[in-house]
């Protein structure tokens, strides 16, 4: 529901004038018969940062699954409800591969790939087509540029990317994903493994990017999402508790007191 005044809302309403990338409508999510998410609503909107929080088993990673469709991997996992991107319905997409190109997603772990850093980051766009060498070359470097990689590997692109750093190979894991010129990117826990220089890098990369595209952030940080995310979700035991313009959710002025509790660390 939008509200008259096109503000935020607790039920996930947009601001006035804002455009929608995302829109969730009912979403409920079971691995057999067991339900992990319930119910949820809310809108996504184009270059913004949307920050997902709330304890471990709320709801959140299953939440990202249902939105590229990777749940077309796990049979025992049931979608209810509607995910539209850009006003289409996920599971209408007839080739599931091109949805993915445009929905990219950093794992909370680095997943890198068996092959030198520069084809990690080439390996998309050669399966999308792309075999000019001075394109995939520019490709490569602007994508490790916006990773903020660049410089720490310019003189050993044919080095395996699994010999990275844990840091390094996480920011090599989005460079991997912004290789597909994606318009909405999942970031599930991306600091997991990562120290707390390196976040602070990649967040001042994620500031960044949402100039170009829009940004998922499902964290177990709050002051991350805090200092990262436009509106931020409170998922709590499979429920979407509220969504709220991420400041305001944390100096008080949200409407459900469990909220309040979360950011303030009286649980999870």
């Amino acid at each position: 529901m939008v509200t008259d005044e096109g503000r935020t809302a607790v039920d996930g309403s947009t601001r006035d004038g804002a455009e929608v990338k995302l829109s969730v409508r009912d979403l409920s999510i079971s691995y057999g018969d067991k339900t992990v998410l319930s119910g949820v609503s809310f809108d996504v909107e184009e270059h913004e940062i949307f920050g997902i929080i709330g304890p471990a088993n709320s709801g959140k990673t299953s939440f990202l699954r249902a939105l590229n469709r990777m749940d077309d991997f796990i049979p025992e996992m049931q979608v209810e409800g509607e995910v539209l991107f850009n006003g289409m319905e996920v599971r209408r997409w007839r080739n599931v591969y091109a949805l993915r190109r445009r929905i990219g997603v950093v794992f909370p772990l680095p997943v890198g790939l068996p092959l030198s850093i520069y084809d990690n980051v080439a390996l998309s766009p050669q399966l999308s087509g792309i075999k000019d060498k001075t394109v995939l070359d520019e490709t490569v470097e602007r994508c490790l540029r916006r990773a903020a990689l660049w410089d720490e590997v310019k003189d050993r692109l044919d080095s395996l990317g699994s010999l990275l750093s844990g840091g390094q190979q996480q920011r090599l894991t989005i460079a991997r994903a912004l290789s597909q010129e994606p318009e909405l990117l999942l970031l599930d826990e991306f600091s997991i493994a990562v120290d707390p220089v390196t976040t602070m890098r990649i967040e001042d990369v994620l500031k960044e990017l949402k100039q170009e595209m829009t940004i998922i952030l499902v964290t177990n940080l709050v002051q991350q999402a805090r200092r990262l995310a436009d509106r931020t979700a409170f998922f709590l035991s499979g429920e979407l508790v509220e969504v709220a313009a991420t400041e305001d959710l944390f100096t008080g002025q949200v409407q459900d007191a469990r909220s309040r509790d979360y950011v303030e660390g009286r649980f999870g």
